[in-house]
């Protein structure tokens, strides 16, 4: 049995300015986080949803599979908007799971109020930060909802994810 994962550390929302070694422990945060969330992840195939007392349903779609990762989609579906009849996704965000370091990456995220930068060059490395933390933060506001995602997939298992590493964003 392993041990309980540490829970989110606030102090890293006070950083005045990012350095990598701090983006590492906001990553290994989120991947605590998602470990609790889904502590199966690494023999998840699918999609997978969760519920809470209170709150939108939390979807999580198994993206690709290998020995040390894993690529999800993490995302709640509100109702259909009105204007177009298609589901509010926000956030809405591709994560990669390292399962040998810990950490959890985000590779893409859409969030209305955050820009997300592609490169790791400073003031990139500052966007990287603020979507990293904004995981972390989110991550932990689920567990303390309440959301867990059951072992096993929700969709027909014939719609399995393809096999693969995580693509980094270069």
């Amino acid at each position: 049995m392993q041990a309980p994962l540490p829970a989110f550390d606030p102090a890293w929302v006070m950083v005045p300015r990012p350095t990598v070694g701090g983006l590492m422990a906001v990553c290994e945060d989120s991947y605590g986080a998602l470990m609790r969330l889904a502590p199966d992840l690494r023999l998840a195939w699918g999609e997978l949803r969760a519920g809470a007392a209170t709150g939108a349903d939390l979807h999580l779609q198994v993206l690709a599979q290998s020995r040390y990762t894993t690529e999800v989609r993490l995302t709640y579906a509100f109702p259909d908007a009105p204007a177009d009849g298609l589901p509010c996704l926000d956030p809405n965000a591709r994560l990669c799971a390292y399962h040998d370091a810990l950490q959890v990456e985000v590779l893409d995220l859409h969030q209305t109020a955050l820009p997300i930068y592609r490169h790791y060059g400073y003031p990139a490395l500052d966007a990287k930060w603020k979507a990293n933390l904004f995981l972390a933060r989110w991550l932990g506001f689920c567990v303390r909802q309440g959301y867990r995602f059951a072992p096993g997939p929700s969709v027909d298992a014939a719609d399995q994810p393809r096999r693969g590493e995580c693509q980094t964003i270069s």
